[in-house]
């Protein structure tokens, strides 16, 4: 009996254990080498004697230039407000238009969830000129305004298209008895879709904050003002200049930068993974 647990053992740790850590060790490696670098003193980190991987004499200097020599601590809170003011908005958005599109029947509802998805797919690349006329038309060049409206047109097709998906695997019938007991169709809603939905738009929350918190290109051309600079564009623009990469202080910013996404993600995992196997059932 022993014998033949120890073979059975074996295989599951060659088939399933061994893979899962050279996964993780493999996932966990750009993480170490950004942690690394941003602990080295400029004179360990390059000298090229010195192994890439190992900390010789660790120092917290780049971090404390961030805090007294640059505004980083204003590039968060620019991030923070930007990327959470442009997630509720798109939400609201994407819900009612996902909703409407999973549930009202109306000549159209299909074409027209195909061009939302369609407009997700186009690159900010080719959005981003148009998009300046808009805003200094509108006059909010130069503030997080011009983030705040503009990020919604990538953030609102992804979340209505995600959304749509979700709100189609609960139950019509649920809906139905709400509206026969005196519901109305709003009613039925707000009380009864959007309290089974929060596993899926947690999901659709937590890939628009990412896609605000990471956004590049509208935040360079919308944005020109220290004051109101986010952190990639802060961070690029003063630690980036030329051919010299400041590399400890990029390591820095980037870890203490991956804090927020890495807090979200471990604090509503269990509904993100809900989110993301309800929402795949039907489409």
């Amino acid at each position: 009996m022993t014998r033949s647990r120890r073979p059975a053992g074996m295989k599951r740790a060659v088939l399933l254990w061994i893979p899962l850590l050279l996964l993780m060790l493999f996932t966990l490696f750009p993480f170490w080498w950004m942690i690394a670098t941003s602990l080295k003193p400029d004179a360990e980190l390059y000298d090229v004697r010195q192994p890439p991987l190992w900390v010789k004499s660790a120092t917290l200097e780049h971090y404390r230039e961030l805090f007294t020599r640059l505004p980083f601590v204003t590039w968060v809170k620019n991030s923070l407000m930007v990327a959470t003011a442009a997630t509720l908005l798109s939400l609201v958005i994407g819900a009612l238009a996902g909703y409407s599109l999973a549930r009202l029947r109306f000549r159209g509802a299909t074409t027209l969830g195909t061009i939302i998805f369609a407009a997700y797919l186009v690159p900010t690349t080719l959005l981003f000129l148009p998009l300046a006329y808009v805003v200094r038309w509108l006059g909010l060049y130069n503030t997080p305004f011009a983030l705040i409206v503009t990020y919604p047109t990538f953030l609102v097709p992804f979340c209505s298209w995600y959304l749509m998906g979700y709100f189609k695997s609960i139950p019509r019938e649920l809906e139905e008895c709400a509206m026969t007991d005196g519901c109305t169709r709003s009613g039925a809603f707000v009380r009864i879709v959007l309290p089974l939905a929060t596993p899926g738009i947690l999901s659709a929350a937590i890939f628009a904050f990412t896609f605000s918190w990471n956004e590049f290109i509208y935040a360079l051309t919308f944005v020109q003002a220290p004051a109101y600079k986010t952190v990639p564009v802060g961070v690029v623009g003063q630690l980036a200049t030329g051919d010299v990469l400041f590399w400890g202080k990029l390591m820095a910013a980037a870890v203490l930068g991956s804090i927020p996404i890495a807090l979200i993600y471990s604090t509503v995992s269990g509904h993100f993974a809900a989110g993301m196997t309800a929402g795949a059932l039907k489409g």
